[in-house]
């Protein structure tokens, strides 16, 4: 408790203090009480611009991580391999390196100079491969980014599951199709609610995909806020992370109230 209070509670009461005042520094002579870093939310149209990119390009990553997660956690769940540990590890494995490396690497292969072009060009072909800075290429950093949050905890879910219940339903003359419609993805949706939470959420907040892959051409609020940050405007930069974290803590108290006994966790 002494550290979070330390480590957590204090410097967001400070956040929340500063973005009162009005300052180029943290220098506090220099300070002068004012409203204008809470007005400008609604003044300023950069910040509504970098909110619905942020939305809009993080519902499209979680749908997308849907589509693709929830078939792959049901085929390993469903799968008869002895050892399923060594697959979500090979899932997982490039969540262990650094993100910024990746971003940079992803961004590579998407560039007009890259292996992909190489390739393409020894092979006599003239297409040319080139969506960084796009939308296109933001989308697919969120994607292959956060993809394992959402693989893993509809994994847990499944793999929990009662065989029973799917044989009983077999028995009653259920079909596979209506069998998993009715039984399956119903009873998984807990680990489904979790999934979307955990790939929005950081998608929705990040900074680094949008920087690195979108060339800086696509305003997210997260790279709203390294801007502030950068430009040593710390108390609208406050504003605007506490916003963020107001998000996180609803997204928590969500998947609190969703999975109470904590079934989504490995």
């Amino acid at each position: 408790m002494v550290w979070l209070l330390i480590l957590v509670v204090l410097p967001l009461l400070m956040m929340f203090f500063i973005t009162f005042f009005r300052t180029d520094a943290l220098v506090f002579d220099s300070w002068a009480v004012t409203f204008s870093n809470w007005t400008r939310i609604f003044t300023d149209s950069s910040v509504g611009v970098a909110l619905k990119n942020s939305f809009i390009y993080a519902l499209f990553a979680t749908i997308i991580a849907f589509f693709l997660g929830y078939p792959m956690a049901y085929i390993l769940a469903k799968s008869p391999f002895s050892n399923k540990l060594v697959i979500l590890v090979l899932t997982i494995i490039p969540m262990w390196s650094n993100s910024l490396l990746r971003s940079n690497a992803l961004a590579n292969l998407l560039s007009e100079q890259s292996l992909v072009n190489d390739l393409l060009s020894n092979f006599g072909m003239s297409f040319i491969w080139d969506i960084k800075g796009t939308g296109l290429a933001i989308t697919i950093g969120l994607v292959l980014t956060y993809l394992p949050f959402m693989i893993l905890p509809i994994y847990t879910v499944l793999e929990k599951m009662e065989p029973s219940l799917i044989e009983a339903s077999m028995d009653l003359g259920a079909n596979p199709t209506r069998t998993f419609f009715k039984v399956t993805f119903p009873m998984s949706l807990k680990g489904v609610a979790t999934g979307v939470i955990m790939v929005f959420l950081p998608s929705f907040s990040g900074f680094a995909i949008p920087k690195i892959l979108g060339s800086g051409r696509v305003m997210f609020i997260g790279t709203l806020i390294d801007s502030s940050f950068i430009n040593r405007n710390y108390n609208f930069g406050s504003m605007l992370s506490l916003i963020i974290i107001l998000i996180i803590f609803g997204s928590m108290f969500l998947v609190n109230k969703v999975d109470k006994e904590g079934e989504t966790l490995i």
